[in-house]
């Protein structure tokens, strides 16, 4: 039978843990080292715009596409605002809802980072991860440790998630187990 790309028993682990411990670290080394074994990874991953060491905002990509954006900026005055930033909820809606739904369609593993507050501000968002949530491709997420939108909520109290915090003691080692949990259950 041929392979196509849809899991038996599809896995679902999201990170977690405080700012700055490397979550986004782990998720997209584990994407590489998922690539690396020829795996088709989609979805997509977010990082801070630094402007003279001072962080701005935060980018956003497609992992297929490697289509750039802006999720959020201090220059934006349009958009939900978290903290001192707001939120482009286009960026978020052509290049982040459509990496999630590019990846359900065509990949066997999906990368989501982050499941956050800024994300969740797009109801697109939102009902893009439901989707992903009972499609039948493994998922690998980041989800902000304090976030408590009612999507977050069902996946902590969902028994088929598992939940990793990552620390500084166990970021170095959790790619390389990752990936072992994710081929395995191919």
């Amino acid at each position: 039978m041929e392979d196509d790309g849809r899991a038996s028993n599809p896995q679902r682990v999201f990170l977690t843990g405080e700012p700055g411990c490397g979550k986004t670290t782990v998720a997209r080394r584990t994407a590489e080292l998922l690539t690396l074994r020829g795996l088709k990874v989609g979805g997509l991953t977010t990082g801070e715009i630094r402007e003279e060491g001072t962080r701005v905002g935060f980018s956003i990509e497609n992992l297929l596409t490697h289509e750039h954006g802006t999720l959020a900026s201090l220059g934006l005055r349009n958009g939900p605002s978290v903290g001192k930033y707001h939120v482009n909820l286009t960026d978020l809606e052509e290049i982040g809802v459509r990496a999630i739904r590019q990846a359900i369609d065509t990949s066997e593993v999906i990368i989501l980072d982050e499941l956050g507050p800024m994300e969740l501000h797009s109801q697109q968002f939102v009902e893009s991860v439901e989707r992903l949530l009972t499609s039948p491709k493994h998922l690998l997420a980041t989800v902000h440790k304090h976030a408590q939108h009612p999507l977050i909520l069902r996946i902590r109290s969902n028994l088929n998630s598992v939940i990793l915090e990552v620390t500084t003691k166990n970021r170095d080692q959790l790619p390389g187990e990752l990936v072992k949990r994710l081929v395995a259950a191919r």
